[in-house]
């Protein structure tokens, strides 16, 4: 696989690895590893309120305008 990045962000990876003394390859491995996880968690929590909804454990819009709110006011 070939990743073509902007003239600045390649500039900007480069040094980053010169001052880490890390590879670009790695850094790159890490950064798309930590993306995939983040997405993965992200979408296992919208599954989570995804099912609440449909269990039927929600508060309508008005109450939770209220308590937003009450939260402000504190």
């Amino acid at each position: 696989m070939e990743v073509l990045l902007p003239e600045n962000q390649e500039a900007q990876l480069n040094e980053l690895a010169l001052r880490t003394g890390r590879g670009t390859d790695d850094l790159i491995q890490e950064a798309v590893a930590h993306m995939l996880a983040h997405s993965a968690c992200f979408m296992a929590e919208v599954q989570i309120g995804i099912d609440q909804i449909a269990r039927g454990e929600f508060i309508e819009e008005g109450e939770m305008d209220a308590r937003i709110k009450r939260m402000l006011e504190s």
